[in-house]
This record gives C-alpha cells, sequence and structure tokens, in this order.
C-alpha cells in the first residue's frame, strides 16, 4: 500500500469519527418528547402568539359592547360588572400560567442536556490540549531543549472529574 494511500485512508477514518461524533451530539440534544409535551408545546405556541392575542382583544371587546347593549337588536347576557367575562379570564389565566410553567420545564430539560454535552466537550477538548502539551514537551527534549516551566508542568496534569464534580456540587448546594 502506498503511503498516499494509507494517508487518504487515515483522513477517511477521522472524518468517519468527526460525523459520527457530531450525530452523537445532535442525539443527546434531542430530549424525549411524549404525546402531552407535544400537545402543550403546540398550546403555547398558540398562545404566546400575536395573532392569538389580537384574536382575544378583539373578543373581549365584542363581549363588552354586546353586553353594554351597545349593538343595537340584541340584548346581553352578562350585564355590568362582566361576571361572566370575570370567571372565563380567570380560567383562562389559569391555563395560560400552567402552560407558561410547563413550557419552561421543558426549556429547562433541554438546557441541563445542553450544560452536559458543553461539558463533555470542555473536558474532551481538555484531555486532547493536555495531550498535545505533552507531546510537544517530549519533542522538546528529543531536541535537547531542556527548559523548566512549572506552568506547562501545571497545565499538563490531568483532570479529576470526581474531584471536579464533588466541587461542583458543593458550590451549587451552597
Amino acid at each position: 500500500m502506498s503511503k498516499k494511500t494509507a494517508e487518504k485512508g487515515r483522513q477517511e477514518a477521522a472524518d468517519r469519527v468527526k460525523i459520527e461524533k457530531k450525530q452523537e451530539l445532535k442525539s443527546a440534544f434531542e430530549v424525549e418528547q411524549s404525546r402531552g409535551d407535544r400537545m402543550m408545546m403546540r398550546i403555547a405556541d398558540v398562545l404566546g402568539s400575536l395573532s392569538f392575542l389580537s384574536l382575544c382583544l378583539v373578543v373581549f371587546c365584542l363581549y363588552i359592547l354586546y353586553n353594554l347593549n351597545m349593538i343595537p337588536g340584541l340584548h346581553s347576557f352578562d350585564p355590568y360588572p362582566f361576571n361572566g367575562l370575570n370567571t372565563l379570564l380567570t380560567v383562562f389565566a389559569i391555563v395560560l400560567s400552567v402552560s407558561v410553567l410547563i413550557s419552561q420545564n421543558r426549556q429547562r430539560r433541554k438546557e441541563k442536556v445542553r450544560e452536559q454535552v458543553e461539558f463533555e466537550i470542555n473536558v474532551r477538548a481538555e484531555n486532547e490540549i493536555t495531550k498535545v502539551l505533552e507531546m510537544l514537551h517530549e519533542i522538546q527534549q528529543k531536541m535537547g531543549i531542556r527548559k523548566e516551566d512549572p506552568e506547562l508542568e501545571k497545565m499538563k496534569e490531568t483532570i479529576n472529574l470526581d474531584e471536579l464534580h464533588k466541587n461542583i456540587d458543593e458550590n451549587g448546594n451552597n
């Protein structure tokens, strides 16, 4: 096998690994969605739209005009102080606030997954950088360059993930 063919094979393998890692990360962002989650997302989308707000304003104005007998030929069914409208708006406010809370919870779950993926990427990058620093240090030694650098030695230390998680847990509980 020629040198060029071997290099091309290594490059193709590296490209496949990169694609697989990207797909792993993409799938990590996809949070399981139940039927209820999809339904609540749709409801939140509708309730949070400008067209829905406009529709509500028009309906409320017509309701008030109708019940103030301002539309000729129609008789009110909920006279001032509009107790029926008040009850309807109270129920609507409850539904709206619950849908907002559900949407926020879902967003928080997605953010938690993103943070975990970001953390894992940062740890991988840190390990790769540490490896590169070690390789450069070895090259430097083979070339006969002997320079003591305490900062470099500190950078070459590997991260203790257990200790890092412990510090995060301690700081999170304070």
